[in-house]
């Protein structure tokens, strides 16, 4: 438990900071609500820029720009498609597709916005998420849940991107 509370810390700590040129932390932290009048989970996502060009860049074979003036709708959806391949979430056994609404740059930070929709109960969750694992064997996604007024946080990491959460 103090483990997972320093892990947090350092998390939030290094995606905060936004002032140096290059970090040496490599995380990603990711934030899941159930909004059930909405029929919804909204998925929050902040993820380096750097790291996040780079792994599109050597993915697809293209340098990409998101973040940059120089960003294209290519990027953009390569974006998508690197979500949707590297990150999902099943309810209640079944995947649901997410629908990416929008990002934002904060500092040094890609803020990704998704949803899925039609979801009306949730009893589990099963997670799957790599992203940016392939780029770095240091990267750790931090997902933070609060379901049903339940908060529960699970580390993903390159040996293990799997996680399940019942309610």
């Amino acid at each position: 438990m103090k483990k997972s509370v320093v892990v947090i810390l350092l998390a939030l700590l290094s995606l905060t900071v936004s002032s140096f040129a290059y970090h040496k932390f490599y995380v990603g932290l990711f934030q899941v609500n159930f909004v059930p009048e909405k029929k919804m989970l909204q998925v929050t996502a902040r993820l380096f820029v750097d790291d996040l060009n780079l792994a599109l860049g050597k993915k697809y074979n293209k340098k990409v720009y998101l973040g940059d003036q120089k960003e294209t709708t290519e990027d953009v959806v390569l974006l998508k498609k690197y979500l949707n391949e590297k990150f999902n979430i099943k309810i209640n056994n079944q995947s649901k597709p997410f629908f990416f609404v929008t990002k934002e740059l904060e500092g040094d930070v890609l803020v990704c916005y998704l949803r899925l929709n039609e979801v009306k109960k949730i009893s589990e969750l099963e997670v799957f998420n790599s992203l940016l694992m392939e780029s770095s064997s240091e990267q750790q996604n931090i997902m933070h849940f609060n379901i049903k007024g339940t908060k529960n946080t699970l580390l993903m990491t390159s040996s293990s991107a799997r996680g399940m959460l019942k309610y």
